[in-house]
């Protein structure tokens, strides 16, 4: 009888915010050439133990043979194996050279959504301290930016979910306004199917009839980048109709006046006009939110990734405030987080503006705080730098000379993507950090191989605001090694090893706990014993004894006289506009069993089976005017440049617009041709809406 070997480990989820729990059963059968991989969700609460297509297949590439595992040196053109010590030796010294010629601000840091907290704190920190450049940004400035900033300048602070997930199902009527949940989130559809069953209204804001619009009882097919000035319709209705909240209104926020006076000049009849939705179903849609007695509004990525996603996600919020559905049971607003830690990794200072704990580079407190923490003088912390598209700019005009790139794939991620690579191309010195070969990273002089989730331990933290502790589970493959191991060593071939002394995950987060502490994002109450004990806890959460804030504003916002504050109406023009010679609009976005720019789901076998490529999604109607087959190569040029998928015919889109996904790099590149015009208030890239044309690809 052949012997089996069990080895039973749990873990999390590496993919999208929910942050699902999991167990992984590997079974090693005496003569089998591998081991035979059994996924199951545990009970957490944010999913309640489901998993999703890519959760229960995250294994695959974790455990792929295209796995990194030992570092890898560029010598004349091709990658060649090295040592530890010789591939930190290079960095250190090619990093000072640049540094020494050029200065302190030749080197720039890229970093990612899906690192861990304590990898985020300490990559901001090696950027500020071990390399002394004020150049650092990540790619969740692509993800989450525009909501941020607009639930700052709203409530006084950013944190995904204003409350708890579970309260979805008790509320009266739910706005999903740019968001696919039921691709990028698929476990937490439960909570909205139950909601809906239970009687609530569910209204969906999106130019395409996507699995979530399926849900809807009215959804608004919106013309894209129109979404601000429909949110702006939507208030004026509410207004007429009298469904302002008054009390509300007085007692807790402010601004009110100037948008009231703005709304007089608003017609609804133009902005039905302008967005493709008639004048009676924006009434309906008010009507219905403004009239339940609790309601709760969500935006993604639709909304937020434009030009004028500030202002957009800002209007959406004046909803709430007019109405006073903010600070209680069933009540919320929520910023449908993308990335795996797209809030944690916000937080603690890989953002070019920004310390731990959302404290402000600018700010002289905040400098000082922080400063103490480790061990500087104030005035040797790097000002502000710039976003993460503008760091490409500098990179592609010569200021930036070297780059160092940890968990991410800018060459794919970037809008105008041809002249981010060309620029990264460009570059003297370029080091990535990953644990799969990337586009990005095959452009690379040093590439470091890193561990997998089920290798690694650390806090994330998940759109709810809730911190999460993952086990390691596994031992690393080959040489791998984790991302704070690699910033500590770095650090000390640098000089500035004494302030990376750290041992482990956990007395890094000892650190970022002492940080935080005080600021908007203030985790100093959160210890891994208690994360150990207690499976998840809600910042703020000032103090050991403090059970972690699951609702915020209950009592008062986060601005210093407690009041939430009206945003002016911004009549934007919108998205990039149409023409004779670019007649159709592009948007983009996810599919269910891909994550990202697919480096890691397009090395599951599983995966890539279900959706091989990418495709354009196009009506019918529109395909035939431009003589299109289902199925045939398409080439989709915009002032930019141009991708080639293959078409898919579907009537769920609006016949004015193009859908592609994100997740394909090459030639399949959908940001190839995305906009890079950013918003001025948070410098998200204009990626949802851009002019192209189309033809049947002959070459």
């Amino acid at each position: 009888m052949a012997m089996e070997v069990k080895n039973l480990v749990h873990s999390q989820c590496p993919f999208c915010s929910v942050q699902c729990k999991m167990q992984i059963e590997f079974t090693e059968q005496q003569g089998a050439a591998e081991a035979a991989i059994k996924v199951e969700g545990l009970m957490n609460k944010a999913s309640e133990g489901r998993l999703c297509v890519k959760g229960m297949n995250a294994y695959q590439h974790a455990t792929s043979k295209e796995r990194l595992t030992q570092p890898l040196i560029k010598r004349n053109g091709v990658f060649v194996q090295a040592s530890w010590e010789e591939a930190l030796f290079v960095i250190a010294s090619q990093l000072t050279a640049i540094q020494e010629e050029h200065g302190a601000d030749a080197v720039g840091v890229y970093g990612g959504g899906s690192l861990t907290n304590e990898t985020a704190y300490l990559l901001g920190k090696f950027a500020r301290v071990a390399l002394r450049t004020r150049y650092i940004d990540y790619n969740g400035r692509f993800c989450m930016s525009a909501a941020a900033s607009a639930a700052v300048k709203t409530f006084g602070v950013d944190r995904g979910l204003t409350n708890r997930l579970d309260e979805i199902p008790f509320t009266e009527c739910i706005i999903l306004a740019g968001t696919n949940i039921a691709e990028c989130q698929p476990t937490l559809m439960p909570y909205f199917t139950k909601a809906k069953e239970n009687g609530a209204a569910i209204i969906v804001i999106d130019p395409r009839r996507t699995a979530t619009a399926e849900l809807a009882d009215l959804h608004l097919k919106v013309k894209p980048g129109t979404d601000a000035l429909l949110a702006s319709g939507l208030l004026k209705a509410i207004v007429e109709e009298g469904g302002l909240d008054e009390a509300f209104i007085r007692e807790r926020t402010k601004g009110i006046a100037a948008v009231l006076q703005q709304l007089e000049s608003v017609q609804l009849g133009e902005v039905a006009q302008a967005t493709d939705i008639s004048e009676k179903d924006i009434r309906l849609a008010a009507s219905l939110y403004s009239k339940a007695k609790s309601g709760m509004i969500f935006t993604a990525r639709g909304v937020e990734q434009h030009a004028d996603g500030h202002i957009a996600v800002r209007n959406f919020l004046n909803l709430a405030l007019a109405t006073g559905k903010i600070g209680r049971e069933g009540c919320g607003y929520g910023a449908v987080t993308g990335q795996g830690n797209g809030q944690g990794g916000r937080e603690h200072g890989q953002k070019a503006d920004q310390l731990p704990g959302y404290r402000l580079i600018e700010n002289e407190q905040d400098r000082e705080h922080i400063a103490k923490i480790w061990g500087i003088e104030p005035e040797e912390l790097p000002r502000k730098g710039v976003s993460a598209y503008e760091m490409m700019e500098l990179i592609c005009q010569r200021d930036i000379k070297a780059l160092f790139i940890m968990g991410s794939n800018p060459i794919v991620s970037n809008p105008n993507a041809g002249y981010v690579e060309e620029g990264i191309r460009g570059l003297d010195f370029l080091v990535v950090a990953d644990m799969l070969m990337s586009e990005t990273a095959k452009l690379a002089d040093v590439v470091l191989p890193v561990t997998a989730y089920l290798e690694n331990e650390g806090t994330l933290t998940n759109l709810e605001g809730r911190v999460l502790l993952r086990e390691k589970a596994l031992p690393a493959p080959g040489e791998a090694r984790d991302d704070w191991q690699v910033l500590c060593a770095l650090a000390e071939l640098l000089g500035k090893g004494d302030k990376f002394a750290f041992h482990s995950a956990e007395s890094i987060f000892e650190e970022l706990r002492r940080a935080s502490q005080g600021g908007a994002a203030d985790y100093y109450g959160i210890t891994y014993e208690r994360l150990r004990k207690e499976e998840g806890i809600y910042w703020p959460c000032p103090a050991p004894e403090h059970p972690g804030t699951a609702r915020l504003f209950e009592e008062s916002f986060a601005h210093p006289d407690g009041r939430a504050v009206f945003a002016e109406l911004v009549m934007s023009a919108g998205s990039e506009q149409t023409d004779e010679q670019f007649p159709l609009i592009l948007t983009n976005g996810r599919l269910l069993p891909h994550y990202l720019t697919g480096v890691q789901t397009r090395r599951s076998h599983s995966l890539i089976a279900r959706e091989v490529a990418a495709v354009l999604e196009i009506h019918p109607q529109t395909a035939k005017k431009y003589r299109i087959a289902d199925g045939a190569l398409v080439e989709v040029q915009s002032r930019r440049g141009s991708f080639v998928v293959r078409s898919r015919f579907s009537k769920a889109i609006r016949e004015d617009t193009v859908f592609a996904p994100m997740h394909w790099g090459g030639v399949q590149n959908v940001n190839l041709s995305t906009n890079p015009l950013l918003d001025p208030n948070c410098k998200m890239p204009d990626f949802k809406a851009c002019a192209v044309s189309i033809r049947a690809y002959t070459d």
